[in-house]
């Protein structure tokens, strides 16, 4: 049986569940998408904490190590890519977070690709073990850098290279891959607690996002605009209508007959 309020109706409390249904679905989908990226924040923080690489994470790859250096990264199908005419690039900097919109799976106009091969992050360089040859991106080389913010592609400047030139990776690759080399060479400038720092703030920055529980819509809050489809809007709709209408009619009445008799009966100006 169908609940009513004091005076028999049932509208008030089809609106109240109307609302809270709207209200409930709007922060389930807001509190899940908070804390997707506060999951990803935490993980990465828990990554900047703990992640160390090993030399014997390289053992089976065609690639010599020096004695101090260890792989932290390896990824076995990453396209080479170069710029012709490429502008000077940022300075590798430690920027880290997760990414805001999906990359897609495209070469930006300008970037052509040079050859294919593994994708290794040492302490010391990234590599690219291609099928053409080697190619090398020393860290303490470096003098630009710049990860594209639509697609999976970073590109790189160093001072024992003139051609700008970079990495194509899998979509799902780069987000990992472009934290573990902003890692590496944050160890490469012994600036790892920097990168922690920056997390933590983060995540404190998103911990006053979190969405908060809506209030309870009650019956008693019910309108009579509840009891119209399109709620106030409609409502103020008619009212304006309501108003309108009459003042059109008013101004385009016929004007008073008598008025016109009297002013065709005035004699003219002699």
């Amino acid at each position: 049986m169908a609940r009513t309020d004091s005076t028999g109706s049932t509208w008030r409390y089809r609106w109240a569940h109307r609302q809270n249904e709207r209200r409930h679905q709007t922060y389930r989908s807001a509190e899940a998408a908070w804390r997707r990226r506060n999951d990803e924040l935490c993980r990465l923080r828990a990554l900047a904490a703990d992640f160390q690489g090993s030399a014997a994470a390289g053992m089976g790859l065609p690639l010599e190590l020096a004695s101090d250096e260890v792989v932290l990264w390896v990824w076995p199908a990453v396209q080479l890519v170069e710029v012709r005419h490429g502008a000077v690039l940022p300075a590798p900097d430690l920027t880290v977070g997760p990414e805001v919109t999906p990359l897609r799976p495209r070469r930006p106009d300008g970037v052509r690709v040079a050859d294919a091969g593994m994708a290794v992050i040492t302490s010391r360089r990234l590599v690219l073990l291609g099928g053409r040859a080697r190619r090398d991106w020393a860290y303490g080389k470096m003098t630009g850098l710049a990860h594209d913010p639509a697609a999976p592609v970073t590109l790189i400047q160093t001072l024992d290279r003139r051609r700008t030139s970079g990495v194509l990776l899998p979509a799902a690759a780069a987000a990992d891959f472009r934290f573990k080399l902003t890692l590496a060479f944050a160890d490469a400038i012994e600036q790892r607690d920097a990168v922690r720092a920056q997390l933590d703030e983060l995540i404190a920055e998103h911990a006053e996002l979190k969405p908060f529980r809506p209030a309870v819509a009650t019956p008693g809050q019910a309108r009579l605009s509840g009891l119209v489809p399109g709620g106030r809007r409609t409502v103020a709709v008619a009212a304006a209508i309501a108003v309108l209408v009459p003042a059109a009619l008013i101004e385009t009445s016929p004007s008073d007959p008598g008025a016109e008799v009297a002013i065709a009966a005035t004699p003219g100006p002699t």
